[in-house]
């Protein structure tokens, strides 16, 4: 919002110290305040903020409950012009919080590619899942998982650099191919905890997983 729109608002709505509580009470909906935290979070003098949450009480907007000898102050969702007000007073916060969303997935996503780039590098492999610390919401207790002819040495190596990226040890597995491949198809249980829960599978040359 800018400054000449900010200005018109303050105007609009009586005084500064006002808008700021209607913008915290607008984006915080069934959450509920006590004075002091609410001077804090608008950076306002507590008189003018006391005399801002009366006006706002009286006409209706918020309400308030007594809890643990504190007056809690919240908006009161059953208020006339309640959806006009968050329409004016909500919209900035959720843009930022979408904005703030897509901002970590971008980086989350830059961060993945930067590990993965390293592991597609190596040759002669043609199977890699990534799980454990590697993927969120896995529970596996192996993070990845390594199928091919490369040298164990190599595959080391990567794994170091990985680590450097994550500032955490990652726990691997190496075997052949063929190793890998009859192990999946017997169900083998170390295998089958790996695929069968939450993974990434970084290289598949024969799309066996797809099978």
């Amino acid at each position: 919002m800018g400054k000449q729109q900010t200005a018109a608002i303050d105007a609009l709505f009586g005084s500064k110290t006002r808008v700021k509580l209607l913008h915290l009470f607008m984006n915080n909906l069934g959450s509920s305040f006590y004075v002091r935290e609410i001077t804090r979070i608008v950076d306002e003098q507590i008189n003018s903020v006391r005399r801002e949450l009366a006006n706002l009480l009286e006409v209706g907007v918020i309400k308030s409950t007594t809890a643990d000898n504190k007056l809690f102050y919240e908006v009161d969702q059953t208020y006339d012009n309640f959806l006009a007000f968050r329409e004016i007073f909500g919209d900035k916060k959720k843009k930022q919080q979408k904005k703030t969303t897509a901002e970590h997935a971008a980086t989350d996503h830059a961060h993945t590619e930067q590990w993965t780039g390293l592991l597609k590098e190596l040759r002669g492999v043609r199977l890699v899942v990534a799980a454990g610390v590697l993927v969120e919401g896995s529970i596996s207790k192996v993070d990845l998982l390594v199928a091919g002819s490369t040298p164990k040495q190599h595959i080391a190596d990567v794994v170091k650099s990985i680590e450097k990226y994550e500032h955490r040890e990652i726990n691997y597995a190496s075997m052949t191919y063929d190793e890998f491949y009859y192990r999946l198809s017997v169900k083998d249980r170390f295998i089958t905890e790996i695929i069968s829960g939450k993974h990434l599978v970084v290289i598949d040359t024969e799309n066996t997983l797809k099978r």
